[in-house]
């Protein structure tokens, strides 16, 4: 959570104010962000063994995020060996992550054979059949680890919850030779494979829809996009026909699935999305306005991308209109859409009147709501006001007040708040039984 230290974004900043000589000093006081990034100005200039010697007493204790980014650096400076033989140390330690670093580590270093077979005994494990999957096609492997996943498939078994398959489950097992067949070129294997999954879509992405797109299978992703109930074909197609100058074509596709989607706004905040990068923010506005007029559709991440779009265009009284027609048919104004009127007001010059109405809003005393307050504050300069609303957050905010102070110039007292740790709650009392659980 980056808490109680110095974080990265906040050693960015300390370097790009001059104040290089603090993070040098805090590299060896234990923070390790600053200590990371010493070690990279160091190497900058040449000085790698400096650099090295920054890092070593992080590393010298075992954590592997030191290891790892030491060994990332080595590799960077064509030091390969060494970084191999640090990575291998952790993995003979057995580091849960170290293994499939180390492997891929090997991988790139023309030791394809070596990460392989390392790697075979755990294929149940998801993480590393995805590394073996990558390193197969290094070692030119691709038919063995194939013959791997494919004994991973069970015929006709399909999950029935989440916990079904522990390790590797199906829809992952079958994803991986996906992957190999399509490097391999059997492409329509390929695609076979992952039309046998329940589920193609993960992190925001269809595997298949991404396939198609690559091997130009425009006409199947249109049909597979009509299919698709959670939109990420249609993005996708949305994306091909955008890249090919088809714009049109683009803007049909997210018509057309948003009427058949279960996630309608996601797909209009697509659309809206696409219609302001052409320009054609009028449009764009339109969409996400009747988005938000529908039922049940002002929900606050579509009314502060409307409000944004209003802003973007300059019209942030606009913005405020709608949000006011929207309390007054509410009858209230909770905070989840209070907040967005805040950066409309300041861009009408209205600060003042914005502080003074988010003290009188119920929750205006909130931490969260104070952090508001402070960025209207900071955004039109007046840092000691923002500094002063946030000191009786500090805990909540920190990471806020210590950049303001930053930029101020008082980097010690920054460095105070950042770490501070909040206190422990106190021990659960006695008795098999807990109101509340003891973290």
């Amino acid at each position: 959570m980056q808490s109680g230290c110095i974080p990265p974004h906040l050693v960015s900043r300390l370097v790009e104010l001059g104040h290089v000589e603090e993070v040098e000093l805090w590299a060896g006081r234990g923070e390790w962000f600053c200590a990371q990034e010493w070690a990279r100005l160091l190497a900058g200039q040449g000085r790698e063994e400096q650099a090295l010697a920054v890092l070593t007493p992080y590393v010298a204790t075992g954590w592997w995020t030191a290891v790892r980014a030491t060994a990332e650096l080595l590799e960077s400076w064509g030091r390969a060996d060494e970084a191999i033989a640090l990575s291998r140390s952790r993995m003979e330690a057995g580091h849960p992550q170290a293994l499939q670093f180390h492997a891929r580590l090997l991988a790139r270093h023309g030791r394809g054979d070596e990460a392989f077979d390392l790697l075979r005994p755990h294929i149940h494990d998801w993480s590393l059949a995805a590394a073996l999957t990558d390193v197969a096609d290094d070692a030119g492997r691709d038919d063995e680890a194939a013959a791997l996943l494919a004994a991973q498939i069970p015929d006709e078994h399909r999950c029935d919850g989440p916990w079904c398959c522990r390790g590797l489950d199906l829809d992952t097992a079958i994803g991986l030779l996906a992957t190999i067949r399509e490097r391999q070129g059997r492409i329509d294997d390929a695609i076979a494979l992952l039309r046998t999954r329940d589920n193609n879509s993960l992190n925001n992405q269809d595997q298949l829809a991404d396939l198609l797109a690559r091997q130009g299978r425009t006409e199947e992703l249109h049909a597979y996009a009509a299919t698709e109930p959670l939109g990420h074909a249609a993005r996708r197609l949305a994306e091909l026909l955008e890249e090919r100058g088809d714009v049109e074509g683009a803007i049909a596709v997210y018509r057309h699935a948003g009427d058949a989607s279960v996630c309608p706004g996601n797909v209009a905040v697509d659309l809206a999305q696409l219609l302001s990068r052409h320009g054609r923010v009028d449009e764009a506005v339109e969409v996400m306005r009747a988005l938000a007029d529908a039922p049940g559709g002002a929900e606050d991440w579509i009314v502060d991308m409307l409000c944004t779009l209003y802003a973007d265009q300059g019209r942030p009284q606009d913005g405020l209109a709608y949000l006011d027609a929207l309390k007054a048919r509410r009858g209230e104004e909770e905070w989840e859409l209070f907040w967005i009127r805040l950066p409309l007001m300041a861009a009408c010059d209205r600060v003042d009147e914005a502080v003074e109405q988010t003290s009188y809003h119920p929750e205006g005393g909130t931490s969260y709501a104070v952090s508001h307050v402070a960025r209207l504050l900071a955004g039109a300069g007046r840092l000691e006001e923002a500094v002063a609303a946030l000191e009786p957050h500090s805990s909540a905010n920190s990471h806020d007040l210590a950049g303001y102070l930053i930029d101020l110039g008082r980097v010690e007292r920054a460095v105070v708040v950042l770490q501070q740790h909040s206190p422990k709650p106190p021990p659960p009392s006695p008795g098999p039984w807990h109101d509340s659980p003891p973290f």
